[in-house]
């Protein structure tokens, strides 16, 4: 008897690299949906289709006698003026994932949605899982159409006896930052020694990546067919983030603390500086919306029904800081 076919597509990603490298030490064959090839891949035990989420014949192609399929191909982009294509992707390729998976008999699929698509409840009240997501009351285009995306997995789970369980990460750090995401590009600063302030408001919700695919792999094996899970780890200031990398860089923390306003005033020109420049965006008006709003999120559904158990900031911070070292070299 054949061992389960697991299928991922976004394995390019940031989870879907972790998701990778955990499943190698499952006894299941693997296949992964892939645009082009990469050196990333050399040396894992995985057959690669090559495809899109937004092609449903190369879905049918990937997902023909798969037993799981984790979605987790997507655009996340905070710059403006990509709005058509990240809705195509990440709102319309979820669809053809989801007919494709039907047509070829799935028996699951694990979707990696985002606590993005949660509309913030005021102040710091914890917020737990949803069935119910609305768009337009969401800010920015990749949470409106995670929560639209969200909106139709669990929709046809109830119309049509869809078999789905949705993950909801939050912010993701740790290793193979391959793509740098703003975590990874403030990391990175930091070890070259050019990170020069720290920010005097603000706190995020980050989770190690390695958590998130542990996460999803329980979720696939132990969770609730229409259920969602979230997968968080430690909510943090912003300054003492900044301050966490600094000691694990072993660098001195920033003595000069920018408060919202003058970060505010800024942002605008450097969303045009990213843009021209093709950089990982650090600080806009959309990131600084974010550190403001409500990122308290409880994880004891996950912890209950999935055995999750994230580790520490500091923790993740450490093993990402030691894989770019040795993936890109010292800084």
């Amino acid at each position: 008897m054949n061992s389960p076919l697991y299928i991922i597509t976004g394995a390019t990603g940031h989870i879907g690299y972790a998701l990778l490298k955990k499943m190698e030490s499952l006894p299941v064959r693997i296949r992964i949906l892939i645009r082009k090839d990469t050196p990333i891949f050399d040396g894992i035990d995985c057959e690669k289709v090559y495809g899109d989420v937004t092609d449903p014949d190369s879905l049918v192609r990937a997902f023909t006698g798969a037993d799981i399929v984790f979605h987790l191909a997507g655009i996340i982009d905070i710059n403006v003026g990509n709005e058509d294509a990240i809705w195509r992707v990440n709102f319309e390729g979820t669809k053809n994932v989801v007919r494709a998976a039907q047509k070829c008999g799935v028996r699951r699929i694990v979707y990696a949605s985002s606590v993005d698509a949660f509309d913030p409840l005021p102040g710091n009240q914890l917020m737990r899982e949803t069935d119910d997501f609305d768009p337009d009351k969401l800010d920015g285009t990749y949470a409106k159409t995670k929560a639209a995306a969200t909106n139709f997995v669990l929709h046809t789970c109830r119309t049509e006896n869809l078999d789905a369980v949705i993950v909801y990460p939050g912010a993701c750090i740790g290793p193979y930052d391959f793509k740098v995401s703003n975590a990874g590009e403030m990391v990175r600063m930091f070890m070259r020694g050019s990170f020069p302030v720290s920010l005097a408001f603000g706190a995020y919700n980050f989770v190690d990546v390695r958590d998130v695919a542990d996460g999803m792999i329980a979720a696939a094996e132990k969770g609730k067919s229409g259920e969602g899970y979230i997968l968080c780890g430690e909510q943090i200031t912003t300054h003492g983030f900044i301050k966490t990398v600094a000691e694990v860089c072993g660098k001195k923390c920033p003595k000069i603390r920018m408060n919202k306003g003058i970060v505010s005033l800024a942002a605008p020109v450097m969303e045009v500086y990213y843009k021209l420049s093709h950089t990982t965006p650090l600080f806009t008006r959309y990131t600084i919306r974010k550190l403001v709003s409500n990122c308290n999120f409880s994880i004891a559904k996950a912890k209950r029904e999935l055995g999750y158990n994230p580790m520490s900031v500091r923790q993740s911070v450490q093993d990402m800081v030691a894989w770019i070292r040795e993936y890109e070299g010292d800084q």
